[in-house]
């Protein structure tokens, strides 16, 4: 792994300490919010109660997450993934290889009566002399089992580890998460094992980029107010009633208590394949570069909608291609930003109003893999029209978007 590499994954909260062996790199994202995220965080008028506390606000059933007994239950389950990554590095002696030590979090998982560590992709990519710690301290090798970049989401075997040190986490469908839910995290920041934080779910269906997966993005994110420091990635997101509705991935740099965790309906998709096949594929594709509409860009593009999503480009011969949807020819400065206009706009997806970017890519992640048919509405010019998309399979990491 080369150092311009190093630094890139390592694009938010890191700490990196010295040149040479000893090295510590606490990972917690690796990931920048996508345009379309980046906005006045949404939160809920619902109550919150936090260990039989008062309620926050009045007016409304309270909701309350028992972290005490959330943290009793589960911190068993939590563990740190622990490996090494090698990286050359400039200094004024030359370059020089380092041996930086890879701290991350993860959580046990029991499928098909055999267990698992569940953690992210960017925690264990590149990771040699893997180990996985338990929250007793007992440490033992582990292997990664299968790996999706595009979800950032690995699974790890610990073999030789016997069965009493698995402890294994209940998974609840994060579709039936609203925003407002209490929420907590637990895992290893700075490799502090076993902290719990507590917080609210803000919003749903967000999309962050990642490196690792070709700059794709990573769709249907959770946002979360519960703070989380470099070592927490991989760690799991509980619900009031502790079970796993998240894998806690990245923040933003420089923000306070904005947290992002992969959905757990994302891994109950995808386990069955990474576990059998080391990989997932199913992942949609159409072939397009996007943008985000609003006021200005409408009438840049001569549209009269102040929603979708504004195609940029076309790969040629892809599904978005294959369809007929237009990209844009002419180049135009709107509010500082260079664009791509003349494109058509997609404004809803089987009759689901798409409103940008982040809706798009969730509506695809949750809805369509590669072979369905989508009816697409678009907007080209002021004419509202309908276009039949055959989504197709997401191209190898190294090919372009």
């Amino acid at each position: 792994m080369s150092a311009a590499s190093v630094a890139v994954i390592i694009v938010l909260l890191i700490v990196a300490a010295g040149i040479g062996a000893g090295a510590s790199y606490y990972f917690v994202g690796g990931k920048t919010v996508s345009a379309a995220t980046n906005t006045v965080t949404t939160t809920s008028t619902s109550t919150t109660t936090v260990n039989g506390g008062s309620p926050v606000s009045g007016g409304q059933t309270p909701v309350a997450i028992d972290g005490v007994q959330i943290y009793n239950n589960a911190n068993e389950s939590v563990v740190t993934v622990d490996g090494f990554i090698l990286a050359t590095v400039n200094s004024a002696f030359g370059q020089l290889t380092q041996t930086g030590e890879v701290l991350g979090s993860g959580f046990i998982m029991n499928y098909n009566n055999a267990n698992y560590v569940v953690t992210n992709f960017h925690v264990v990519d590149g990771a040699k002399n893997m180990t996985v710690i338990f929250w007793n301290g007992n440490a033992y090798p582990a292997t990664v089992v299968g790996t999706d970049s595009y979800s950032d989401l690995a699974i790890v075997k610990v073999p030789s580890a016997p069965a009493s040190e698995f402890h294994p986490l209940t998974l609840s469908s994060s579709s039936a998460v609203r925003v407002g839910d209490p929420v907590a995290a637990i895992g290893n920041p700075f490799g502090l094992s076993g902290s719990l934080t507590i917080g609210v779910v803000s919003q749903l269906g967000r999309t962050i980029t990642e490196t690792t997966a070709g700059n794709y993005s990573i769709a249907d994110v959770l946002q979360f107010s519960a703070p989380i420091n470099p070592g927490n990635s991989g760690g799991p997101l509980f619900n009031a009633n502790g079970q796993v509705i998240g894998l806690t991935t990245a923040t933003v740099n420089g923000s306070q208590g904005v947290g992002f965790a992969i959905p757990s309906d994302t891994v109950l998709r995808e386990r069955t394949s990474l576990i059998a096949n080391a990989s997932y594929s199913m992942h949609p594709y159409l072939g397009i570069g996007t943008a985000d509409m609003f006021y200005w860009l409408a009438q840049a593009n001569g549209n009269n909608v102040t929603y979708g999503v504004l195609i940029e480009n076309v790969v040629a011969g892809g599904p978005a291609s294959k369809a007929g949807i237009q990209a844009g020819s002419k180049q135009v400065s709107v509010e500082g930003s260079i664009y791509l206009v003349g494109g058509d706009v997609i404004v809803s997806i089987n009759n689901t109003r798409i409103v940008n970017h982040d809706a798009l890519a969730s509506y695809l992640e949750q809805n369509a893999v590669a072979g369905h048919n989508l009816s697409v509405g678009i907007m080209r010019g002021t004419t509202l029209k309908t276009v039949i998309v055959t989504v197709g399979a997401r191209p190898a990491i190294t090919s372009a978007a």
